[in-house]
């Protein structure tokens, strides 16, 4: 019997990301929820369904008492789509992979040169239309490499070549960039906290920029990479003329290669970068919540060395720590030695590999196999 079932653990709080590809975080809550009742009938569960600014980050706003908010805007290609926000009081959550995702590309086709991120800009709109005073703004998942340009666009800049006529969509457009104006952006803009919410710290262009490291997620061939990249330093290089010596120094910032470099873009415009799970732990209530908690459990789909960078889980796993809580994880798949899980606040980690070592079926059968799992976790730590 662990030590938290000795002191009577009966209060839990599962906090954890989605599985990507297999279960929602609001699924995963609701599994994990069952299998620890079978266990533990009388155990009090809260759920906090979390997210790092990436995909699902509307829904664990809305998850968490926000209002959902749904509103017609332009795909990655152009198509329109309906992308929706989070509203509560005077803030909202905005989610560009809502409208610029790769989800929001046609089944099978890549547009790593062309897709845009017009249609998130559109989304911002729509939430300064709503006339929130702070807009939590995460990024990931994205189709688009556009530098944010697209998203520019939307709130009223305009990027022209040299006959005057507006570049095409997408990052490979930038190469043909003469002029930037950002003169006609939204003036909303300069009234509102806006906040960039990213797991990533990426510069815009490099080595570790934007393309590189993310362009061939969105297909990206090498030669796009380069053209890309190319086309990112040139769109930097016009805006400095334009806005003055601050485009140079947002390009090398934290978080300006996020999402396609749509973190550069949202740089430009005033935002403040946060880590992504930071901000959305005080967004989603996670204080008051881990207060109340004596056992939390977080998680998501691949416990890796990527979640120890920013991901969710080890967010939620420092905060906890910080307040004397103890953590489990659940996952799909565990990469991570029991020494890495210890340094970053897991006591234990339960993957669904254990309980079916077939990864195909883990995948197809993550939520009943994920009630297994949950209700291991309340015989170790709660009966």
């Amino acid at each position: 019997m662990a030590d938290a079932a000795r002191q009577g653990t009966r209060r839990v709080l599962v906090a954890a990301d989605k599985f990507k590809g297999s279960l929602t975080a609001v699924e995963v809550a609701e599994r994990v929820t069952a299998g620890l009742r079978r266990a533990v009938p009388d155990v009090e569960v809260e759920a906090l369904p979390v997210a790092d600014g990436g995909d699902g980050t509307v829904a664990a706003a809305v998850a968490a008492g926000f209002t959902r908010r749904e509103v017609r805007v332009a795909g990655p290609l152009g198509q329109e789509v309906t992308a929706a926000f989070a509203v509560r009081g005077d803030t909202a959550v905005v989610e560009m992979a809502e409208a610029s995702g790769l989800q929001r590309l046609p089944a099978g086709v890549l547009a790593p040169l062309t897709a845009s991120t017009y249609g998130s800009g559109e989304l911002l709109r729509a939430a300064l239309d709503a006339g929130v005073r702070t807009i939590v703004f995460g990024v990931g998942g994205s189709a688009t490499t556009d530098g944010g340009a697209g998203m520019l666009s939307a709130l009223g800049a305009r990027f022209l070549d040299e006959d005057g006529e507006p570049v095409a969509p997408g990052g490979g457009g930038l190469a043909r960039l003469a002029r930037a104006d950002l003169s006609a952006l939204d003036p909303r803009l300069t009234a509102v906290e806006l906040v960039l919410a990213s797991d990533v710290d990426n510069p815009l262009t490099g080595p570790k920029g934007a393309p590189a490291v993310y362009g061939p997620q969105k297909g990206a061939s090498p030669d796009d990479v380069e053209t890309l990249d190319a086309a990112l330093a040139h769109y930097a290089r016009v805006l400095e003329a334009s806005v003055g010596a601050r485009a140079a120094e947002y390009a090398d910032a934290p978080g300006a290669g996020a999402a396609g470099g749509i973190g550069y873009g949202a740089l430009l415009m005033g935002a403040r970068f946060r880590a992504g799970i930071e901000v959305m732990l005080d967004v989603l209530g996670f204080a008051p919540a881990l207060e109340r908690a004596e056992l939390v459990i977080t998680g998501e789909g691949s416990l890796d060395e990527q979640t120890l960078h920013g991901k969710a889980p080890a967010g939620v796993a420092a905060a906890a720590r910080a307040a004397g809580k103890e953590v489990v994880a659940v996952c799909g798949r565990l990469a991570l030695p029991p020494a890495e899980l210890g340094r970053a606040g897991i006591r234990r980690a339960y993957p669904l590999t254990d309980v079916e070592p077939d990864v195909a079926t883990c995948i197809a059968d993550a939520g009943p196999i994920l009630e297994r799992v949950a209700e291991r976790i309340g015989r170790d730590f709660l009966s």
